[in-house]
């Protein structure tokens, strides 16, 4: 391959997927339509919490094009959905684990539980027949707010109490006694608003039964179809093989869609029951009631400081809403990832509490960062804050307390030991692309015009491809055909990344292969026997770990292939890209001319078998800990306290950057996703546990003219825990945007705390509560 083409490891090609998915040519869950295929729909509890005294479905099974209608009593012989993060209560016991049923046969928990599924002809007829049917409802006292259900006297979520868990890290006692003891201590309460992925496509899944093989197959948007498939095996009750996951074309997925729900297993269900494909397709406000949200945490963040402001302690207390039903990953986000609290800092000593809480409303699961965003936020604005009431600049006490580029490898305060980076070095660059030197002038600018302008920093850092010291193997398998076109099958998952982009050029670099000649396979349990999926950052680190891998593995396979074509032993036998020569002579074959070879009739040794191909499930080193500095800048009308995002700057360190083009793009998503957090996204509820924001007229998103230019750049710094050198990108935009903005409202409107969202009605209150001007 030429060294100036784009499709190698740091070139950018334009996205491959775009020609299709712009054409409209995308295969989404709502495209697929199996001939004879029924459809779905679920009655939902008006109520946040309230007993089923009884459901009758006789005036559905009469509407119009009804099929069959199934309650709890239908679906009772599916297990329960798992919960796989486990964690213990106070005592030591393990935490409940309530029942998370495909129907519940006693109580709604939240608003929009689903309590009966009815299949009909078509969705409208399936919508009708939903409607019809008729519930006893015996409404009960809700609570919503993580906080207040661990109060005395809270109404209970499930008999055993409101408390699922306490968890515990760190060296307690040490940073008690820190806190104690010193100079300077900042102490202040901050609360991660609860937000909706709300992905560009509602959920869907279209769910078939193969009588002839007893086998389903389920079509659903999922970060991780294996995981997917086997977790729903065990609750149908079949072996992973009778079940085939396929995964389509998604838009966005974030975490939120890496577990199984309700949703499939009443669609399997049915399916097998009725002996035809069913489906089922979200609109937007029943994914607003039924999708997994995210955050929602109370925290209690204490920071102590020597009299020079060098960072002594560090603790957090934090009051987590899991929902009224453990996910199969909800307690993760808010435990998993405690050591993002360390930051970039050298900081001793660090602990942290987690006290898990039920309430009444979606359960809770992963969201873009899942957990990491939560933690830089704790310890960033803990400096912002110090920094305040110590008189000291804010870059300056940052820079004071950075871990030099000359102690790494660090083991941090808490868990995590950064293996590569130069922390320093990145909020230099980042200073210099913001133009802090001339933050100063700009304020003046907007003083002049009647308006506050603010700066927020923050130095981010997260892990990727975890867990530390025990990463998750990935799979991947190459074939090359006999013309010596490839396929690269994965079990990663491309739902927005760019992986048929990113993985070709890792592919086509090695091999020296036309990536026009290689394909790329994902999302289908049949084609890879092994894959864990797309999620924490990990899929260019272990997916990329694995693919090349099983591409070393064709390599030394169809070495033995070019030794024996030209007649000499495997071990004299050199590769460079495309090429499989004799070491020191010009006698040489092409990896095509090999390809060819391999399925060809005696073109190989004997006892050689036929083809080219290998598979390889592996796992990187070690996990990965990518970085950067954020800073933004804010206006605030201070007649209205309306905000907007003026100027954007970071520069991240993701190791060896595979195509500078997507990592832009998954920066600039990253900090569109926190910025929206931070100023306008919040799912809220009223007194009853109603859902007051069940729809994009309620529930703000961020839009384009929101966004400023947002300056990327890259400091990377290679690891050596992979062969590529990549630390992992897809979170990193969002794990530093929720700090920084909040930094820069706050700095605008001269407080030291506010919480997110930074709505115009919160910054107005603020500032009318300082007296209407910073």
């Amino acid at each position: 391959m030429n060294a100036a083409s784009p499709w190698r490891i740091g070139g950018a090609p334009r996205r491959v997927e775009d020609p299709r998915l712009l054409r409209g040519l995308g295969r989404y869950g709502d495209d697929v339509v199996p001939q004879g295929a029924l459809h779905a729909a679920f009655l939902r509890s008006p109520y946040a919490a309230a007993r089923i005294v009884a459901i009758s479905t006789e005036a559905t099974r009469a509407t119009p094009g009804v099929v069959a209608v199934f309650t709890a009593a239908d679906t009772a012989g599916i297990a329960p959905l798992p919960c796989l993060v486990p964690r213990n209560l106070p005592d030591g016991s393990p935490m409940p684990r309530p029942p998370w049923h495909a129907l519940p046969d006693d109580a709604a928990r939240h608003i929009g539980d689903a309590v009966a599924m009815v299949v009909a002809t078509s969705a409208a007829a399936a919508r009708d027949g939903a409607e019809a049917v008729a519930v006893e409802w015996d409404p009960l006292p809700a609570v919503t707010d993580a906080a207040a259900a661990l109060e005395p006297g809270a109404p209970p979520v499930w008999p055993t109490g409101n408390l699922c868990f306490e968890f515990k890290l760190g060296d307690h006692a040490s940073v008690a006694a820190a806190l104690a003891a010193a100079p300077h201590l900042v102490a202040f309460d901050a609360r991660i608003s609860r937000v909706c992925g709300a992905a560009m496509e509602p959920r869907a899944a279209i769910a078939e039964w193969d009588e002839a093989e007893e086998r389903f197959t389920l079509r659903t948007g999922t970060q991780g179809p294996h995981n997917l498939r086997d977790l729903l095996a065990v609750a149908m009750g079949v072996q992973a093989t009778a079940l085939r996951l396929i995964s389509p074309d998604m838009g966005g997925a974030f975490g939120l869609r890496s577990h199984p729900t309700p949703e499939h297993l009443c669609l399997l269900h049915a399916a097998r029951a009725l002996r035809r494909p069913v489906r089922w397709v979200a609109d937007r406000t029943e994914a607003m009631l039924s999708d997994p949200h995210a955050r929602d945490t109370h925290n209690r963040v204490e920071l102590a400081l020597d009299r020079d402001g060098t960072f002594l302690a560090l603790r957090v207390t934090s009051t987590a809403n899991l929902g009224a039903y453990l996910a199969t990953l909800g307690p993760h986000s808010s435990t998993n990832n405690l050591g993002g609290l360390a930051g970039t800092y050298c900081t001793k000593l660090i602990a942290a509490t987690v006290r898990g809480a039920f309430t009444h409303t979606q359960p809770l699961g992963p969201y873009r960062g899942a957990g990491r965003p939560e933690a830089t936020y704790a310890i960033e604005r803990a400096i912002d804050i110090a920094a305040d009431r110590l008189g000291l600049d804010r870059m300056e006490l940052r820079h004071r307390n950075l871990i030099p580029r000359e102690a790494l490898p660090f083991r941090t305060g808490l868990v995590f030991t950064y293996d590569s980076g130069d922390f320093a070095r990145s909020m230099t660059m980042a200073e210099d692309a913001a133009d802090l030197a001339g933050f100063a002038a700009r304020r003046a600018d907007s003083a002049r015009r009647g308006k506050l302008r603010g700066l927020g920093v923050a130095n981010a850092i997260e892990i990727s491809a975890g867990p530390p010291g025990a990463p998750m193997e990935e799979g991947a398998e190459l074939r090359i055909a006999a013309d010596g076109s490839a396929t690269l099958m994965l079990g990663t998952h491309n739902h927005g990344q760019g992986h048929e982009t990113a993985f070709r050029q890792i592919i086509a670099e090695r091999l020296g292969l036309d990536p026009a000649r290689l394909r790329i396979v994902a999302g289908d349990t049949d084609a890879l026997p092994f894959g864990r999926g797309t999620f924490g950052s990990r899929s260019i680190v272990a997916g990329g770990t694995a693919a090349l891998a099983a591409t070393e593995r064709v390599i030394e396979r169809a070495r033995r292939i070019a030794a024996h074509m030209l007649e000499a032993a495997a071990t004299d036998i050199e590769f460079t890209p495309g090429r499989f020569a004799v070491a020191g002579t010009d006698r040489a074959v092409t990896l095509d001319a090999v390809a060819r070879a391999a399925y060809a009739p005696g073109a190989r040794a004997p006892g050689e078998d036929a083809g080219l191909s290998a598979a390889a499930a592996v796992a990187p080193g070690n996990a990965t800990f990518p970085n950067g500095c954020h800073i933004c800048e804010v206006e605030v009308d201070p007649e209205t306290g309306e905000v907007r995002l003026d100027r954007y700057a970071v520069v991240d360190d993701v190791g060896t950057v595979v195509n500078p083009m997507l990592l832009k793009g998954q920066i600039h998503g990253g900090v569109a996703q926190g910025a929206g957090q931070a100023l306008m996204e919040e799912m809220r509820y009223d007194e009853a546990g109603q859902m007051v924001t069940a729809s994009f007229m309620d529930y703000a998103m961020p839009r384009a003219a929101d966004l400023p230019p947002i300056v990327v750049q890259s400091n990377p710094q290679p690891t050596a825990t992979n062969p590529i050198g990549a630390k992992g990108a897809g979170e990193a935009g969002t794990v530093g945007a929720l700090p920084a903005v909040i930094s820069a409202v706050c700095d605008a409107i001269g407080v030291a705390h506010l919480d997110m969202p930074a709505t115009p009605e919160r910054v107005w209150a603020a500032l009318q509560a300082k007296g209407g001007d910073a």
